[in-house]
């Protein structure tokens, strides 16, 4: 399987800006309505499971969600997390441990395309590890100067291959990358 890290991004590299890491999603900089929404939802049907931390999965409760239940209808959720408590069910699967051993099974099943849809921290980790083969960029055109990085903690240094580029009319670019490991 292909895994896919589809995320939303400011030119300064931050997953979430002070707004969202506040809950309080009005303060937010982040485009959230414009000609790339559709996209976007049109995007995630492509996938077949979507990877995401604690905090990501927690972020759709101010939004009625609750745990255990999935936040992508139709998509096998795993969410990575050792301190959320919810039982797991056909839709939502909650992963305590090591998050790495379990993406690398799932990354060898079957043919197919995961979305890691958010959490810096996990994707730095992935990313670290070789698990990520193609980011997906939804840039804003903000500069946040703090917040959630993109990787984390990470520092990589890697090559990317520009496979794919699309300009919306609110300034927000959505580049697509494959990443070359040495």
């Amino acid at each position: 399987m292909v895994l896919i890290y589809h995320v939303a991004v400011s030119l300064d590299n931050f997953i979430a800006d002070q707004g969202m890491i506040d809950g309080n999603i009005n303060k937010s900089l982040f485009l959230f309505d414009g000609d790339h929404v559709p996209d976007f939802l049109t995007d995630i049907q492509q996938y077949d499971s979507v990877l995401m931390g604690g905090k990501t999965y927690e972020f759709g409760f101010q939004f009625g969600a609750k745990p255990g239940e999935p936040g992508y209808k139709g998509l096998k959720h795993y969410i990575f997390s050792n301190s959320m408590h919810f039982e797991s069910n056909d839709e939502v699967e909650l992963v305590k441990g090591d998050a790495l051993e379990f993406i690398e099974n799932l990354k060898q099943q079957g043919s197919g395309k995961i979305w890691l849809c958010g959490g810096g921290e996990l994707a730095g980790s992935l990313l670290k590890n070789k698990l990520i083969d193609q980011l997906v960029l939804k840039v804003n055109p903000i500069i946040v100067g703090d917040g959630i990085p993109l990787f984390g903690n990470v520092k990589s240094v890697l090559k990317l291959e520009l496979v794919d580029m699309k300009q919306y009319s609110n300034g927000v670019i959505k580049p697509t990358y494959n990443i070359i490991y040495d």
